[in-house]
């Protein structure tokens, strides 16, 4: 098990590093996990019972992603088109049900998993699309990644004190501070590429830490409501896409405000 997640978080880091410096890499492994993502999320939900309207949404969630590199924004807020126009469609279909159980949670969890994955991991397209962008990109998921290895490597070595046992059981306290540790080293270590003071890349490393490993948590407790242990098994050794991009669903668009807001 340790060999094959190590060969899988090579293959990962290469996929990652060839991404970060060729822009058509970058957006085919964007959409490509967006689709895989999306296919993992919504057959956990089958599993769970609920009748997802599968294939609907992942054309819709890959339309986001696309829609943003073809740069296509009719309105101010051009992000919430497709997610309308989804729901629309969504309600138009159940008029062909034969029983109207479970229309709305049916729809409610097709338009969630559109937002949690495909609207969520495109904010690292707009990231890049920014002003140094690839040194912003490079920021968000080096202090990402780096909590969620610090929060393994410290955990598996010195974890004693379950974190919320009820959502992850195999989570600890020590390693949520050692991938907090481990995301504010991963920031600093970006000092030369930011035009930042020390202590606003130790605040950042912090930041973006807590709220990766609350993604991490929202995804566990997804997983556990489905009573699944993976999202898939695409990756030997580490699970499905999404168990590798969970932290930066919730990081990718809070770093993207947080650039706008106070690094521009």
């Amino acid at each position: 098990m340790i060999q094959k997640r190590i060969i899988s978080g090579i293959i990962l880091v290469v996929i990652v590093l060839i991404a970060i410096f060729y822009e058509m890499a970058f957006n085919v492994t964007i959409i490509a996990f967006i689709i895989i993502g999306l296919y993992e999320f919504f057959a956990m939900l089958e599993r769970k019972g609920i009748k997802v309207y599968k294939y609907f949404g992942i054309a819709v969630g890959a339309l986001i992603p696309f829609s943003i590199l073809s740069r296509f924004e009719p309105t101010k807020r051009w992000e919430f088109l497709f997610i309308v126009l989804g729901l629309i469609f969504l309600l138009i279909m159940q008029f062909k049900r034969r029983n109207n159980s479970g229309v709305v949670v049916d729809i409610s969890t097709t338009i969630f998993g559109i937002l949690y994955v495909s609207w969520f991991l495109s904010f690292l397209i707009k990231i890049r699309n920014l002003a140094n962008g690839t040194a912003l990109l490079s920021t968000v998921l080096l202090i990402t990644k780096g909590g969620d290895v610090g929060a393994y490597l410290i955990g598996t070595r010195f974890g004693r004190t379950p974190l919320i046992p009820r959502i992850s059981p195999k989570k600890s306290l020590e390693g949520a501070i050692g991938g907090m540790i481990f995301s504010v080293l991963s920031a600093m270590a970006m000092k030369p590429f930011l035009r930042l003071s020390w202590l606003h890349l130790v605040w950042l490393g912090f930041f973006v830490g807590i709220i990766g490993q609350l993604g991490d948590l929202s995804e566990s407790l997804i997983k556990r409501d489905c009573q699944v242990k993976d999202s898939g098994n695409i990756l030997p050794g580490m699970g499905g896409v999404l168990d590798e991009l969970d932290s930066l669903l919730f990081t990718a668009p809070v770093f993207y405000f947080y650039t706008n807001i106070f690094l521009r």
